[in-house]
């Protein structure tokens, strides 16, 4: 596993008008950023994409927009689980899923409540696969509305029934990681994603399939050259570097997120407002200074890799 081709899933975000309507053409262009810059799939309708503020009918029409304009470059995923009974939970997988895309993702916070048992949640993902007979599905351990992490255990349970082919995986935890690619390496069709840029080399070295990670919002190209060139004997010392800047940078690429990646956007020149629908604080002088600085040690970044990517 170790020496498959690791891949960059971008958590794409959803870029809005002024006015607070979904911008489709620039959707469309975002799109095609990721693709350009190495992606190996796309994670649509998710928590970078601002999905707990969009409709139904915004979600399912987002979805299809992005699986239209990838046009089978590579394979989608996108979340299909947003509360309520889990039959009403299926009912929207089954919506999702016939958007076109590879697998839909069910959010690990979202099948049981924060006091509710593993027993529980096991329960109920059992039966949401019974009742979504023969549609792939993967986990994300999204922080909102709490953060559910599925042990070593419960997800070789669920990979080795065939049906859970991704994990978007957000515990933090390196020796958490190479139990759960232990107990599911049999499983060759199945991923793990690794959403911790503090420790990405480590975990695509333990047999992470790829990344999944917020820091894509920024610099794709980035998140690309490092799953490519993790092991590479001759570039350990750009990868030290690399790994070092995500580390340095983690705290001022969450800050007022994704607010802030979208002005790095912009700034790179991706026609994208800064809007937001999700209240995620204020997007004030001395954050804007910081994510310019950011774009400033970026830049110097790039060129020391000789990283040439343009939008």
């Amino acid at each position: 596993m170790e020496n498959k081709k690791k891949g960059f899933i971008p958590v794409m975000l959803t870029p809005f008008k002024n006015n607070g309507e979904i911008d489709y053409d620039v959707l469309t262009e975002l799109t095609e950023v990721y693709l350009e810059a190495g992606a190996a799939g796309l994670f649509a309708n998710c928590l970078s994409s601002e999905m707990f503020e969009l409709s139904d009918k915004e979600r399912i029409e987002a979805i299809k927009h992005v699986v239209k304009a990838v046009n089978g470059k590579v394979p989608v995923v996108a979340t299909g689980t947003f509360g309520g009974t889990i039959s009403k939970q299926a009912d929207f997988v089954k919506q999702v899923h016939d958007t076109g895309i590879q697998a839909v993702i069910m959010i690990s916070s979202l099948l049981a409540g924060e006091q509710e048992s593993d027993d529980i949640f096991n329960e109920r993902v059992f039966e949401l696969l019974d009742l979504t007979p023969g549609i792939p599905l993967g986990f994300y351990e999204c922080p909102v509305p709490y953060k559910r992490v599925l042990s070593a255990a419960q997800l070789q349970s669920f990979v080795e029934t065939g049906r859970v082919i991704y994990h978007k995986d957000t515990c933090l935890d390196l020796n958490q990681i190479k139990e759960k690619l232990k107990a599911t390496e049999k499983y060759p069709e199945f991923g793990l994603y690794d959403a911790y840029m503090v420790h990405a080399v480590d975990s695509l070295r333990a047999g992470s399939a790829g990344l999944s990670c917020i820091q894509g919002n920024y610099f794709p190209e980035l998140i690309v050259w490092l799953c490519d060139n993790y092991n590479d004997p001759s570039l350990q010392q750009e990868v030290v570097k690399v790994q070092q800047f995500l580390i340095d940078n983690m705290d001022v690429m969450h800050n007022v997120y994704p607010v802030v990646s979208k002005y790095f956007l912009q700034k790179r020149g991706l026609n994208i407002s800064t809007f937001t629908r999700r209240k995620v604080g204020e997007f004030t002088q001395s954050v804007t200074k910081e994510i310019e600085a950011l774009l400033q040690k970026y830049n110097h970044l790039q060129q020391e890799l000789d990283l040439k990517y343009e939008f």
